[in-house]
């Protein structure tokens, strides 16, 4: 049953808006349909996106009363839970935001690894394509010379890595309160471990993660201005 409501209610609906796609704002280059589906979902998720942001900005603001706190009340496990969740709650942070954001994320991953690994070619399209999505013929793979549907591609999963690395790289810089020995195994092998995997997927995967990645940095940059740090 599960498969059955899976198939149904997102996978074929995500198929199909991809393949229209395809066929119409993308001119027949699955690369670009991925790239504009990928854009579609995050402009969907986009006020989660935004709190998000406003949450990035508060958390700056809030980080340090929150240490004041847990030094406070050291003594009193208890209380000191209570203090810090009535302290976000008073500057209207909210996690799930990005945990939401990021959940639908990952599901559009599983969802386009299902597509490119069962494949987009043949009877199993036909019996998928809704009646009002035109039938696309042989799909076009191909995104600059790169293969959508082949793995171990480096190109792609190095950029992803890299971009990692540095993103890192400036959050670690511009914390305050000193590095902690975690913080150099984070800043090492998180990019290799999301490269590594990448890197076995079908380079689509590193497509949608690299528009995902520059859409959050464009909203990121027009959000700033917004939702600066309070300096004191």
């Amino acid at each position: 049953m599960f498969i059955a409501l899976w198939n149904t209610y997102l996978y074929e609906p995500v198929f199909n808006l991809l393949i229209w796609i395809y066929n119409n704002w993308a001119h027949g280059n699955m690369g670009w349909a991925v790239v504009y589906l990928t854009v579609l979902l995050r402009i969907v998720i986009l006020p989660l996106t935004i709190i998000s942001e406003r949450n990035k900005a508060k958390n700056a603001e809030v980080e340090a009363e929150i240490l004041k706190l847990a030094k406070d009340f050291h003594y009193d496990k208890v209380a000191q839970k209570y203090e810090i969740r009535r302290r976000l709650k008073l500057k209207r942070i909210q996690p799930w935001a990005k945990a939401l954001s990021l959940g639908i994320q990952a599901l559009m991953f599983l969802l386009l690894y299902q597509v490119f690994i069962s494949g987009i070619s043949g009877q199993r399209m036909l019996k998928t394509l809704y009646y009002f999505v035109d039938f696309p013929g042989e799909i076009n793979n191909l995104f600059y010379g790169f293969s959508l549907g082949t793995p171990h591609d480096i190109v792609w999963s190095g950029i992803i890595g890299i971009w990692l690395l540095v993103e890192i790289y400036i959050e670690l810089h511009r914390r305050k309160g000193g590095l902690h020995r975690g913080d150099l195994f984070y800043f090492l092998f998180f990019p290799l471990f999301v490269f590594v995997f990448l890197w076995a997927l079908p380079m689509v995967k590193s497509l949608f993660i690299f528009t995902t990645m520059a859409f959050s940095l464009v909203v990121h940059i027009l959000m700033k201005p917004f939702f600066s740090d309070k300096k004191g």
